[in-house]
């Protein structure tokens, strides 16, 4: 069920893929009432964001080339979570220009959508000028594009 692009393969496809990550809480998420700390979501966009580009594409996050920026960075909450708990995070791609693209973020429990967000990402030379992002990378961002 989880459907990770292989790096190596660049050939252009027309089926939509979404990145799936799977995190559980802890009670160090959560507050004294047992629900899951709103920050953590944030934290959790993060590590399924870097996940995500490493997997998917590129390895060396693109760290010779330039950096990303957060330009944008949002999250609705829908239902609580609790500790114990497992969430399964989806993320997909959409909105992507030469220099900048959106990640829209879903997290799940019990096969529930619990909370939802969104980022954009902005590609930059290391002196923080905005950049075009390299062909390749923008293909591969492209594979995991919300068709609508």
């Amino acid at each position: 069920m989880f459907m990770h692009a292989n790096v190596a393969n660049d050939a252009t496809t027309s089926t939509e893929l979404t990145f799936h990550h799977q995190l559980s809480i802890y009670l160090k998420d959560s507050n004294a009432y047992g629900n899951t700390y709103f920050a953590r979501y944030f934290e959790w966009q993060g590590i399924c964001r870097e996940k995500w580009f490493y997997e998917c594409i590129s390895r060396d996050m693109l760290q010779q080339e330039g950096v990303f920026i957060t330009k944008h960075a949002e999250q609705d909450f829908l239902q609580e979570t609790f500790p114990f708990q497992d969430i399964t995070c989806e993320v997909n791609s959409y909105d992507i220009k030469r220099c900048s693209f959106w990640l829209e973020f879903r997290f799940y429990a019990n096969g529930k959508l619990v909370a939802r967000g969104r980022q954009q990402l902005v590609f930059a030379s290391h002196t923080k000028q905005i950049k075009a992002l390299p062909e390749l990378v923008l293909k591969r961002i492209g594979r995991y594009a919300l068709r609508k």
